[in-house]
């Protein structure tokens, strides 16, 4: 891989672009920019407009979950154009089964993934094997590696890519990643702007995904849709660098195209230091470009929404998609008293649930619990677990509780501190990284028949395995849960 100092290109509004001593491109946003930090970023990608609001972009970075794709374009003479700004994480095919570095047979995938891997590496592709000290979910590691930057355009084939927007970057995914691959260029119709202000105080026992959930209860599943949303306001700012990943990891289940949080103080020393991230005099002159990404004070969104935090109760939701979310002293909902255009997805959900009309969500039974995912698997999320579960048991009703980290990084920084020797006390199954019962082709599902609440992000029908029941909420709120055996309030174990 060639490796050069600082070039300059044509590409975009004077954009710097950096090729690091580590080979790795990083792309920063020109400081006279002004507006919104969506327009700013989106500006300084803009190739060509193809006619009204269409645009060819360059992209920065593109992280794969599968090497397939690339594997068969190779081997139909396909030039790849920056084989450098490709990562693959092949995360969501693989068991999370402690037994599995000796037994390839686990899951649906290892073994075809490490002969990828290698075909990748004998090609001067990066990718993230079985192996590798840094394997993970791709949208845990590449943050978690310095891979995603701010001021960047990602794009990936998974839908939560736009998890990497709270590191303050462009991300989106469900993207088609052959003309990426081909061009290093993507086409996209510009979505407008909002800003989504959240206010007030967080109460004890809340976290980040309390807040998103609640978000998305107030303005719905299609409440972002044609937008590019930026959470902002007093309440994000004060969170720590991780639980701003868990905000964005649910933009895209509000129909967002992507969500952002403005890099901050938080965010730089969060970024210093990992593998990716610039260094030396290149973190000096990336700094100058980061520290004016930010949105101007005078900058104008289409749309803004201020919602307030303040007083509210852990989040869970009781029906079939993530807008499903009430209080945790709230009750179901009535579906015959929902606003009309939702009434018949609340009688599904009910149907689907098991649950009655006025019932209260708080105290309901749960056969499962599972604590992973890309929303809240990093070492201040298990941190959090560990100290509600630390010297009680989990229910006996409780069939089976899972804590799955996001990467190996964050599974050796948790051992290291002795979490995995309290879960394990308190009766949890300790597992490898992965993707595990968020989605399950890897073999890890929920039995059909029960109901689990995890802290992933979606809970469609049949979404952890064959006529399963999900209840989201936080990590803290599953780890309260799987000891009392039902749906409990956090606060309880504060």
């Amino acid at each position: 891989m060639k490796r050069r100092d600082f070039v300059r290109t044509s590409v975009g509004a004077g954009f710097v672009v950096a090729t690091l001593p580590n080979g790795v491109l990083a792309r920063f946003a020109p400081q006279q920019a002004r507006g919104t930090m969506f327009d700013k970023i989106w500006d300084a990608h803009v190739v060509a407009n193809l006619g009204g609001d269409d645009y060819l972009l360059q992209v920065d970075r593109c992280i794969g979950g599968s090497p397939n794709q690339l594997l068969e374009m190779l081997a139909a003479g396909v030039e790849i154009k920056h084989p450098e700004m490709f990562f693959n994480v092949p995360d969501h095919g693989v068991s999370t089964d402690p037994n599995r570095y000796t037994d390839l047979s686990l899951g649906s995938g290892w073994q075809q993934y490490e002969e990828h891997a290698e075909r990748m590496r004998e090609l001067g592709f990066n990718t993230f094997g079985q192996f590798d000290p840094r394997y993970g979910i791709q949208h845990v590691v590449g943050p978690e590696t310095g891979l995603s930057q701010p001021g960047m355009l990602l794009c990936a084939g998974d839908s939560h890519t736009c998890t990497h927007g709270a590191m303050g970057l462009i991300s989106w995914g469900g993207e088609d990643t052959d003309l990426v691959l081909r061009t290093g260029t993507v086409v996209r119709h510009r979505p407008m702007t909002m800003r989504v202000n959240v206010v007030g105080t967080l109460g004890p026992g809340l976290r980040a995904k309390d807040v998103i959930l609640k978000i998305i209860a107030q303005l719905g599943t299609d409440g972002g849709n044609g937008y590019a949303v930026e959470y902002a306001g007093p309440v994000v700012r004060a969170l720590p660098q991780d639980s701003r990943f868990s905000i964005c990891n649910l933009a895209v289940e509000m129909a967002s195209l992507t969500g952002m949080v403005a890099p901050d103080d938080t965010t730089y020393e969060w970024l210093a230091g990992r593998e990716f991230a610039p260094s030396e005099r290149y973190w000096d002159q990336a700094m100058a470009q980061w520290q004016a990404l930010p949105t101007d004070a005078d900058a104008t969104f289409d749309r803004e929404e201020s919602i307030d935090m303040s007083g509210i109760d852990p989040q869970v939701t009781w029906g079939i998609n993530p807008e499903h979310a009430i209080g945790i002293n709230d009750r179901v909902p009535d579906p015959e008293r929902a606003p009309a255009v939702k009434r018949e997805t609340y009688r599904q959900a009910i149907a689907y649930s098991g649950l009655t009309p006025g019932q209260p969500i708080l105290g309901t039974p749960i056969d499962e619990a599972f604590i992973g995912s890309c929303v809240e698997s990093r070492i201040s999320d298990l941190r959090a677990a560990a100290q509600v579960v630390r010297g009680r048991r989990v229910a006996s009703n409780v069939l089976t509780a899972w804590v799955v980290p996001g990467s190996n990084a964050t599974k050796r920084q948790a051992e290291a501190e002795g979490l995995d020797v309290i879960f394990k006390a308190a009766g949890f199954e300790w597992r490898e990284a992965g993707c595990s019962k968020c989605y399950g082709p890897n073999g890890d599902y929920v039995a059909p028949g029960r109901r689990c609440i995890a802290n992933s992000n979606r809970n469609y029908i049949g979404r952890q395995g064959r006529d399963t029941k999900t209840n989201l909420a936080s990590t803290t709120t599953v780890a309260a849960s799987a000891i009392e055996g039902r749906i409990a309030d956090v606060r309880n174990y504060l």
